[in-house]
């Protein structure tokens, strides 16, 4: 009867169907799939569903798939039916059901992921029930391990907030805690998956806000409980989906129970899902918005350093770049969120400096970014010192410590480099936007000194052999023609830094590390002007440091000639040059020429290691015959308390070209020219190898510098000299002479260029920078008279938009335009339209033939 029915009756297999006879098992699949599902449902004493019953269905979807439809559309409303009747015990039945399911028939995923995402609603929805939220999350998982694409990554990205939500729910019973692990290891998937896809959810702000409210930052996990990650190498054991937490062992399941453990993994997947820098600063942006509006970034209570710490050990092991997570982290310190909160720019700092610490030492852009980033902020620094005189006590505290801490986290990146090639192309492309306002162009200057005597301590057992970078020297000999004549004492300040650093100088009162413990602006200042100021203001912190014995140390003449960087012949000519420029202005100070007497000494001592050092030597003492003899002639317009200073500068000159030279009998010739009682009040020479200024303590003077007083003693003074010069350069000749007796070709010229005034190098940048173009005045009461800077103001100058943008170690054609030029200075397009058309006419009329030129006479 079966046959017939079957071949002739098909409808009989359904009309009579309850005629056992018309029963062919194999050829009713509803009712079998029924009859399974019926005895999952038969549950026993515990009330958890049998697993080989469930196993059992699983076996039938996969052998029938056309089924899945309406096997999946039974259990969702046989799932609703259950929680309409709050049967929440049968209705976890359907949950078990989907998990396994989605874990067994992985090519049957996509038939059965829609009906899992609404079953896994409706199970998240559920408040009164935390077993069947619980269940919701952990199927979730389950779903998201399987996934291959991105075809339901709207749906999933909706189901964020109500996984957040119930995260949040602080509740510190059994099960509230497992809801919330449960909830952050959904998180956790969701985020690794979003990951996998490229794409960044609109709800970061709120992922990161529950993770960072799970996170312990002092909480210590057993080895057991999670991998180490500043001990293991493997990332990969732990766990972030469904599948990877199957591998755990039984003794990790108190981890998996963990919302303090599941929080790392989320802040682990985050990490890996920044891969470059428009990545992480999308991962960066909701952590820092968090750590702003909740006081976080304290390194002492705040969680910031926990956070960003792991971020970072995570970054570097996985091979990406660790780096920009630092970098992000000092720019920072701008954001319009603290801009105007000192303390929490201080907190980030110190955060930045933990980083720094911890980073791999590399010599990268990102960190050359860094550094010009913090050199910056040591400007601003300064010139609020500078100029906010009367600026509050706890204002002046606030800039002394964010001063202090810039300059350990500077000290820190600057150690990471591994070279100081990339730190010194960073100096010149900020030396390439020089001010020509005086404050910013010495706050600016002082700033590049700092960050020259700090990568000079660092980097100096490294500068044997090392050449001086051209970028950079070049910058520096504009910056020694700056108007302002403290900058130009700057510039001298940082070249003798940078080529001899171990070379114990008249200003090095201030040595390294400076222990600046005073919260006062006081301190500020002094450091801000210890580029420009001499030897009196070094003396007073000098007393206070007490680094005197560690300086002196360093003077010794074997530990300064094995750690001096190279300057070729061409940057010494040019050296030269630019003091001989320098000499006759008519603002220099006292501190002027013994900034320029210094230069001249190790100028000296890089001429010593070539070959030709006999060559450099003969240009030097040219310079030192010319130098006298400019200071004595009468002739000459500049005032005569500048043309004794620049005197006293010849002299010492011509004695430290002696002691070079080993021609003793200079030194006794130009000593005396002068008269013992003639001194100069403002310079004197110490040891005969150190032109400093002479405090008023030391002269007992109190003779102000170009005073009229001051002006008629120095015109006394110059009379007194001995203008003759003869024996000096015939002592000279005769040392040339007697060393070059075996070699008279080498000895050719040397007469002759001695008895010559020294002149110009042809290739001296003669071209003024801009600075040097600009019609304002660089006077100090000038320039307030001008720009009436706001206290509380910093000038346009010095705005975050005149960021240094350091693209790439020695490139520096990609350059912004400096902030100083005025904007009458721009052309609009009708000018320049304009312009164009005028260069055009005069390029048709000298490519005119001649007949049609107009004669001129």
């Amino acid at each position: 009867m079966g046959i017939m029915s079957r071949r002739v009756l098909p409808a009989c297999s359904s009309l009579c169907y309850f005629c056992p006879s018309l029963r062919a098992r194999s050829r009713q699949p509803v009712k079998r799939y029924k009859k399974i599902i019926s005895e999952i449902y038969q549950l026993p004493a515990d009330g958890e569903p049998n697993d080989r019953r469930i196993g059992k269905l699983c076996d039938y979807v996969s052998r029938n798939p056309t089924r899945i439809p309406k096997i999946t559309e039974y259990l969702e409303q046989r799932c609703y039916k259950e929680l309409r009747h709050d049967n929440f015990t049968l209705a976890k039945v359907v949950p078990c059901i989907y998990r396994k399911l989605l874990r067994s028939c992985k090519e049957h995923t996509p038939l059965l992921a829609t009906s899992t995402l609404c079953i896994v609603r409706t199970l998240l929805d559920q408040k009164s029930s935390d077993d069947l939220q619980i269940l919701g999350c952990l199927l979730l998982v389950d779903f998201l391990d399987g996934q291959v694409d991105s075809t339901h990554m709207f749906s999933l990205e909706g189901m964020i907030p109500k996984l957040c939500k119930i995260a949040q729910e602080l509740r510190e019973d059994d099960k509230g805690i497992r809801l919330r692990s449960a909830a952050l290891q959904a998180l956790a998937s969701m985020v690794e998956y979003m990951g996998d896809h490229s794409h960044i959810s609109m709800e970061l702000d709120e992922v990161v806000s529950v993770i960072i409210s799970c996170y312990e930052a002092n909480q210590t996990l057993s080895i057991k409980e999670v991998v180490r990650f500043q001990d293991d190498d493997d990332l990969t054991m732990l766990a972030v989906s469904g599948q990877n937490n199957a591998k755990v062992a039984a003794d990790t399941m108190a981890a998996s129970e963990n919302p303090a453990h599941w929080a790392r993994v989320c802040l682990r997947n985050m990490a890996n899902i920044a891969k470059e820098a428009t990545t992480v600063r999308r991962i960066l942006d909701p952590l820092f918005r968090l750590f702003d509006s909740h006081n976080y970034w304290s390194p002492e209570s705040g969680v910031s350093l926990s956070v960003l710490q792991e971020m970072q050990t995570l970054m570097d092991k996985s091979g990406q770049n660790g780096h920009l997570l630092l970098s992000f982290t000092i720019k920072h310190i701008d954001h319009k969120s603290v801009a105007k909160m000192p303390a929490k720019q201080i907190s980030i700092v110190k955060v930045a400096s933990h980083l720094a610490k911890q980073a791999k030492s590399h010599a990268s852009v990102t960190i050359a970014s860094a550094i010009s980033d913090l050199v910056k902020h040591l400007r601003k620094c300064m010139y609020r010192a500078v100029e906010a005189s009367n600026a509050q006590a706890d204002i002046d505290k606030w800039n002394s410590e964010l001063y202090v801490a810039l300059e350990e986290c500077l000290v820190q990146l600057t150690e990471k480099v591994g070279d100081v090639g990339p730190i010194l192309d960073m100096v010149s492309v900020m030396l390439e936007n020089l001010s020509y306002t005086a404050n910013i162009a010495r706050t600016t200057m002082s700033s590049v000194y700092r960050t020259a005597q700090i990568a000079a301590y660092v980097y100096k057992s490294s500068y044997n052999q090392k050449a001086f970078p051209e970028a950079l020297y070049h910058q520096l000999l504009l910056a020694m023609m700056h108007p302002d004549n403290k900058t130009r004492i700057g510039s001298h300040r940082v070249l003798s830094t940078i080529v001899a650093p171990s070379l114990l100088c008249p200003w090095s009162a201030i040595g390294f590390p400076v222990p600046m413990k005073v919260n006062g602006s006081q301190s500020v200042l002094l450091l801000a002007l210890s580029a420009f100021s001499s030897e009196t203001i070094m003396d007073e912190l000098q007393s206070k440091s007490r680094i005197k014995e560690s300086l002196q140390e360093n003077e010794k003449p074997e530990a300064v000639n094995s750690k001096l960087m190279k300057l070729n012949n061409g940057q010494l000519v040019l050296l030269l040059s630019s003091i001989w420029s320098q000499a006759s202005l008519e603002d220099n100070s006292p501190s002027n020429f013994e900034a320029m007497g210094h230069t001249y000494n190790v100028a000296l001592l890089c001429s010593k290691a070539k070959t030709s050092s006999h060559v450099a030597l003969v240009r030097c003492f040219q310079l030192a015959f010319s130098l006298r003899r400019l200071s004595l002639n009468q002739d000459n317009v500049v005032q005569p308390s500048r043309r004794r200073c620049l005197y006293t500068m010849a002299s010492a000159m011509l004695i430290f070209s002696a002691k070079v030279a080993d021609i003793p009998q200079i030194t006794h010739l130009v000593k005396a020219a002068v008269p013992e009682e003639m001194v100069d009040p403002h310079l004197c020479l110490i040891d005969d190898c150190r032109l400093t200024v002479t405090s008023a303590q030391s002269s007992n003077s109190e003779m102000l510098y170009g005073s009229e007083e001051d002006e008629s003693d120095a015109q006394v003074f110059l009379s007194a000299v001995n203008k003759d010069d003869t024996q000096l350069k015939d002592n000279v000749i005769s040392h040339f002479k007697r060393k070059f007796e075996n070699s008279p070709e080498k000895f050719d010229g040397i007469e002759e260029q001695l008895l010559q005034e020294f002149s110009l190098d042809d290739s001296f940048p003669l071209g003024a920078p801009l600075f040097m173009e600009t019609p304002h005045s660089c006077s100090m009461y000038a320039e307030k008279d001008d720009h009436c800077f706001d206290e509380d103001v910093i000038p346009c100058e010095m705005d975050d938009d005149d960021d240094i943008v350091f693209e790439h170690s020695g490139s520096q054609s990609d350059r912004k335009t400096s902030g100083s030029m005025a904007s009458s200075d721009v052309l609009n397009v009708n000018q320049l339209m304009e312009s164009s058309m005028r260069q055009q006419g005069k390029l048709l009329t000298f490519q005119s033939p001649p007949i049609l030129c107009p004669m001129t006479k």
